[in-house]
């Protein structure tokens, strides 16, 4: 069986962290190992960590690298020490316990899968979704969370999408061998989708998979959101589509984006 490591990214709220390593704790996948990668937390997360949980491997960082410059130096850490997968998940998260099971399951189960992700829910239940994976609309420089606000009746199944939503992404070392590690220069925000479709465009392909369930305490929407996180959307999303918008739909895509920054527009996002 396939060697996983989850990488929790945590950024304060210690409580939300420890109610997430908690519920990966119960997950029944056998060969699970988890590593907290402690952004310069200021609420003393590596220590309260270190003491409740003396089993988890904890990075404590003296400077928060971001969502990407997080995440990349956990995988480097687990890839050195044999992981197979790489289970990725901001420590907002909680998890059915068959959830990385499930994941597994599809990564080896689907031909050339590198990146594969869950059902995500809202936090007060598992009604509301909140991501069943993601897709890029070219046509309005925008990328979209499926599903999110509605009730899941079952109408999204197993299938090949654009991006998983970052707050839980499992991927595969080969993809991560073959596309390489986050584009740090996203630090937050659209680094996910751009990764998933650089992972693509490698061989890959990026999957949902709904019977793997889990929760997600951010909100749906974006009002009331920061500046900083508003500047990094809008920057990224330029970013993004500067890389991989193709032929005339480029200039399209990029005065979009552009008009999305100076306005402030934003859909649903991570």
């Amino acid at each position: 069986m396939p060697a996983v490591w989850c990488v929790v990214l945590a950024y304060n709220a210690v409580d939300l962290t420890l109610a997430c390593i908690e519920s990966l704790r119960r997950q029944d996948y056998p060969h699970l190992d988890i590593l907290v990668v402690d952004n310069a937390s200021s609420d003393g997360t590596a220590g309260i960590l270190a003491e409740r949980f003396p089993d988890v491997g904890v990075l404590a960082l003296s400077e928060n690298l971001g969502y990407a410059g997080g995440n990349n130096l956990g995988m480097r850490h687990a890839l050195q020490q044999g992981a197979d997968l790489l289970f990725l998940v901001n420590n907002d998260t909680r998890f059915e316990s068959n959830c990385v099971s499930k994941l597994v399951a599809e990564m080896i189960v689907v031909p050339h899968c590198g990146v594969v992700g869950p059902m995500v829910y809202t936090w007060d239940g598992w009604s509301t979704i909140s991501s069943a994976g993601g897709e890029v609309d070219w046509r309005h420089a925008d990328a979209i969370n499926v599903g999110a606000g509605e009730v899941d009746t079952g109408q999204y199944g197993a299938r090949s999408v654009d991006f998983i939503n970052g707050c839980a992404i499992m991927v595969s070392r080969e993809a991560v061998e073959r596309a390489g590690l986050i584009d740090e220069r996203f630090f937050m925000y659209w680094e996910e989708t751009d990764w998933c479709r650089r992972i693509a465009a490698a061989g890959f392909d990026v999957r949902f998979q709904p019977a793997a369930r889990m929760q997600h305490k951010a909100p749906l929407a974006w009002e009331g959101q920061s500046a900083l996180a508003l500047y990094y959307t809008g920057r990224n999303r330029m970013l993004f589509f500067a890389r991989h918008a193709k032929g005339t739909g480029k200039a399209v895509a990029l005065a979009r984006a552009a008009k999305g920054l100076v306005s402030g527009t934003i859909r649903n996002r991570r």
